[in-house]
């Protein structure tokens, strides 16, 4: 997949970047002036059109920066309860096809890095990217003979982390009406997160780790990766042969084929859950390929959240009937995973037992069959509908919601990502209820 249009710079200091993010708000603000204007004058105009506006600007500021300030929009259009359709129509662009930087500038980049051209180093480089989304870019390269992907990370990525979610904090704050003080921790999960994501060394330590621990998997690919020719800001694998997920949903695959697909994801997780405690915490359609041989390849292990083992028996113990069922004994277990404490009133004590009864309730569901059928739309509209009530509820707006343990923002990010991905392909998955057999 050839992507034209590319930048030929990219802002790097806390200046410049600022300069764009608030270029892109003075922009949002004119939208809405426009917006009521025409309203005064025709009342049946809908607000839809000034969110793709503003969507669109907000992308366009995005997609110029790159790093951090552009992964934030691939996170938001992950969870459909947050932000208009229109808003995640655009960000969800931020995934697979992000506008590359010019031929000239990531060889430069690649120098930097290496110590020579990608031209020295391999026996033919393509400067024309195949691939471009928040935080690098990939390119077709060969060496003795093998096929070869490498990811070059824009410029300025790691040194940006910090001062860009600086700039995104004030924006996440109004969208989720929450105090910063409630939100500091997630804040703080992401950063890290985000900070781990830019260290290419550690992302291909992660990657063989993996893929040698699941590589037994069923129907699974996985490319090999090769550390000699990889630093902090390179990497080198093996090209995977395929389409990426995204294509082979427009082309309408046979159901047989989308649950032999579903199944091999839905395994990759909960292997990686129950038996590795850790996670592939970035599953959006973008990291996904399907090959000539109809395996599911996976790549772009930067996002990677280790699960504590304390942590892990407190979360899944959740789910277990003795404690689901029981108010009091739920209410025991929200204290163990900070959703509660001990300052906690009784109206808090019963909101938030009744309210993870409700959303775990839905994680629960695949596991308490031997198949669930992902492609029911309602089980995916329930969710956004309970996240939409809750979030708009006078319990919420009086009790903030930011809260519990920092684990969990990954855990459920990764599960509930899943869950969304099983449902684009309307996969039958045979499930196991592996936490009770641990």
């Amino acid at each position: 997949m050839e992507i034209n249009n590319s930048q030929d710079k990219i802002p790097t200091s806390k200046v410049a970047r600022a300069t764009r993010f608030f270029s892109a708000g003075a922009k949002v603000g004119g939208n809405y002036i426009r917006h009521y204007v025409k309203k005064a004058f025709d009342p049946t105009i809908e607000k839809s059109e000034l969110d793709k506006a503003n969507a669109e600007d907000i992308y366009k500021a995005l997609s110029e920066l790159k790093g951090s300030a552009l992964k934030m929009a691939q996170m938001l259009a992950m969870d459909r309860n947050i932000l208009p359709t229109e808003y995640i129509q655009e960000f969800q662009k931020a995934q697979y096809k992000a506008p590359p930087l010019s031929g000239p500038l990531i060889v430069q980049t690649f120098q930097r890095t290496i110590g020579k051209s990608p031209h020295e180093l391999f026996d033919s480089f393509d400067e024309k990217a195949v691939n471009a989304a928040s935080i690098g870019q990939v390119h077709q390269a060969t060496k003795n003979g093998k096929k070869l992907a490498v990811k070059i990370q824009y410029p300025g990525v790691a040194n940006s982390v910090v001062s860009d979610l600086k700039l995104v904090k004030p924006f996440a704050l109004r969208l989720m009406n929450v105090k910063e003080s409630e939100i500091k921790p997630y804040f703080d999960e992401i950063q890290s997160k985000l900070l781990e994501e830019a260290d290419y060394c550690a992302e291909v330590k992660n990657s063989i780790f993996i893929s040698e621990h699941c590589r037994h998997l069923p129907n699974l690919h996985f490319p090999v990766y090769y550390p000699e020719w990889s630093s902090d800001k390179v990497i080198v694998m093996d090209w995977v042969e395929g389409i990426p997920l995204v294509e082979f949903l427009k082309s309408e695959p046979p159901r047989e084929l989308r649950n032999r697909i579903g199944q091999a994801m839905w395994d990759f997780y909960d292997y990686q859950m129950h038996h590795l405690r850790l996670i592939h915490a970035d599953p959006h359609p973008g990291n996904f390929f399907i090959t000539p041989d109809n395996k599911l390849g996976i790549i772009d292990f930067g996002c990677v959240k280790e699960v504590p083992e304390d942590f892990y028996h407190r979360y899944f113990a959740l789910l277990d009937e003795e404690n689901f069922y029981n108010p009091q004994a739920m209410a025991r277990r929200l204290k163990e995973v900070e959703i509660l404490n001990d300052q906690s009133s009784h109206e808090e004590i019963a909101f938030f037992t009744k309210t993870f009864q409700l959303m775990l309730g839905y994680l629960k569901k695949p596991f308490e069959s031997t198949t669930f059928d992902f492609g029911d739309d309602r089980y995916i509209c329930e969710i956004m509908e309970l996240g939409e009530k809750i979030g708009t509820s006078p319990e919420a707006r009086k009790f903030s919601a930011a809260r519990g343990s920092r684990h969990i923002l990954y855990i459920n990010r990764a599960y509930f990502g899943l869950f969304s991905i099983l449902n684009q392909l309307k996969a039958e998955i045979k499930t196991t209820n592996s936490y009770t057999k641990k």
